[in-house]
């Protein structure tokens, strides 16, 4: 039975700072210093997706919503709420992930480019106001990706499916077997600095995405760290986790994105 993350202790009502959390308060961190673009990947998620924008902190300078195919009122809602909206037809979450990147390439001024990417999924699972958290690392450690772990003790109960929580302690214990990797999750909620994610080359397209940021961050020796983050139940049903085909594809991805690495 898989062992989950606990690494990081607190209360569900509070969000106390964990062991690899930055010393320094956010009050103390200077988020000015930094650009910082958002990119939500969003799959019919009309009902959610103008709640996590109205939450992502406003020392963001651009959020991006990647419509995959979406046949609601999922780009109508973010563009109202201040959202850039894409579309992304080809069904995939790496497909929607290098949509966005690839609209933040074209942009032509220098001044546009970010320092910093975050990624986050448009379902409100997340809690958008810990971006803050999320790219405190960067900034006062000078960290190179940072994942926002679904601690156990800050999970709604019901927010991540049995096949999820085992997914995820076999794919970072393979990576810890194989790569000496601390990763204790996959989570969708990360940093990583713009120049450092180009550097990647990502190339999956569908549920692999996550997996291969964090392998190819190994074999780069890029320096990373976690931090816990709170996570709920999502609106609407998963794409993914919510049906035996998704996890099972989405569960294959994975784990033939650590063994390809492997025996590279």
């Amino acid at each position: 039975m898989p062992q989950e993350n606990q690494e990081f202790q607190g209360s569900h009502e509070k969000c106390e700072p964990g062991p690899n959390y930055p010393k320094n308060s956010k009050s103390e961190v200077d988020f000015s210093s930094k650009k910082i673009k958002v990119i939500i990947p969003a799959f019919n998620e009309e009902e959610s997706i103008a709640k996590v924008i109205a939450e992502i902190p406003k020392i963001v300078q651009e959020v991006i919503v990647v419509s995959n195919n979406s046949t609601d009122a999922t780009e109508a809602n973010a563009k109202n709420a201040g959202a850039t909206v894409l579309q992304e037809k080809r069904k995939g979450y790496g497909y929607a992930c290098l949509k966005g990147l690839d609209y933040i390439s074209q942009q032509p001024l220098e001044s546009l480019k970010p320092d910093i990417i975050v990624f986050l999924d448009g379902d409100y699972s997340d809690f958008p106001a810990e971006l803050t958290k999320i790219i405190a690392p960067i900034i006062e450690e000078n960290k190179d990706l940072v994942i926002g772990s679904r601690v156990k003790r800050w999970r709604e109960k019901g927010s991540m499916t049995f096949p999820q929580i085992f997914g995820n302690w076999l794919a970072t214990s393979l990576m810890k077997l194989f790569f000496n990797a601390r990763f204790t999750d996959l989570g969708p909620f990360r940093a990583i600095k713009y120049q450092k994610l180009l550097e990647l080359q990502m190339q999956d397209k569908t549920y692999g995405w996550t997996v291969e940021m964090q392998l190819k961050a190994l074999k780069k020796g890029f320096s990373y760290t976690e931090v816990p983050v709170h996570y709920k139940n999502r609106i609407g049903t998963s794409k993914v986790s919510g049906t035996v085909k998704g996890a099972i594809f989405a569960g294959v991805k994975i784990l033939g994105w650590i063994f390809k690495y492997s025996f590279k």
